[in-house]
């Protein structure tokens, strides 16, 4: 998580509040845009946003994978 840029209470917080949105293979997701005003890979950004990719089960949610985008 560390080396792709989010925290599990990120991926948490976005899944409770943002609104979900159907993708492929009956599979969710949603994003969260935090203030970000830092450098990334040596450049830098202002925003970073994370997208994280579940599976809404009758009793869980189930991560497939989460992406992280800086701009």
């Amino acid at each position: 998580m560390h080396r792709r840029g989010f925290t599990e209470q990120e991926v948490v917080r976005a899944i409770r509040t943002r609104p979900w949105t159907p993708t492929e293979l009956g599979r969710l997701d949603c994003r969260l845009d935090l203030p970000y005003n830092d450098s990334w890979n040596g450049k830098h950004y202002a925003t970073r946003q994370i997208r994280p990719v579940f599976v809404a089960e009758p009793t869980e949610i189930v991560v497939v994978t989460v992406s992280t985008y800086c701009f």
